[in-house]
């Protein structure tokens, strides 16, 4: 596999999908799939997946299309889903509860350690690990070298909070803070607003309400003219 070392951003990020696609189209038994019928399922154009796929090497035979067991797996190496990157997670209360359950099967990552401001009152979330308390965050991790780190703490917290795991060695924050964090551009931040997503549907629904009855009212003054 050749990779182009200047692939952007924006195909990176369509990568995941591809490999969520190519998830649903093994489990339901198809083996191969053209570029032009991965679009149509996508909602992409052929061209966009193959300019995409040829940023990595191509994986596409003309006339026969993609074997689809073969292009997941080139992707799953791609995103470095086939290797566990040692996670923490800060701040488990009910999004950081939701999210635990959902890294313990995720791809990429191993959850080994949850760290909590108040570990009692909270119970077993996942079967190989307990909440601590964040008085022990330092010795675990340099004990334990961890990579990434899942902010789910409030917002007031989160800068101070990822400057001192920044200090203890994390490389990357998945946060949910809903504040934006200022690292050093050597660290890899997502950060995840979940308000934004929820006022851009807000905006689409009532655009696409509002040309529904402008569609409505332009009918009416046609009509109105034709009389």
């Amino acid at each position: 596999m050749k990779q182009n070392d200047s692939v952007s951003l924006l195909v990176v990020r369509r990568l995941p999908r591809y490999y969520r696609f190519l998830t649903e189209l093994k489990k339901s038994g198809i083996v191969r799939i053209s570029s032009k019928e991965l679009a149509r399922r996508m909602g992409l154009t052929a061209s966009q997946i193959r300019q995409d796929l040829n940023c990595f090497g191509g994986f596409g035979q003309q006339g026969y299309g993609y074997n689809v067991d073969q292009l997941s797996d080139e992707i799953e190496r791609i995103l470095f889903l086939d290797v566990s990157m040692p996670a923490i997670m800060i701040g488990v209360g009910n999004l950081g509860r939701a999210l635990s359950s959902f890294l313990y099967e995720a791809k990429g990552i191993k959850l080994i350690g949850l760290f909590d401001k108040n570990p009692k009152h909270i119970t077993e979330l996942n079967p190989d690990l307990n909440v601590m308390g964040i008085t022990k965050l330092d010795e675990f991790c340099a004990e334990h070298k961890p990579q990434i780190a899942i902010l789910c703490i409030p917002s007031e917290h989160a800068q101070q909070m990822a400057s001192r795991l920044v200090s203890l060695g994390i490389k990357g924050f998945w946060n949910f803070s809903h504040v934006d964090l200022h690292l050093d551009p050597s660290i890899c931040v997502e950060n995840v607003h979940l308000g934004d997503s929820l006022m851009t549907l807000g905006f689409n629904v009532h655009t696409q309400l509002k040309d529904v009855v402008r569609g409505g009212e332009s009918t009416e003054k046609t009509d109105s003219n034709a009389d």
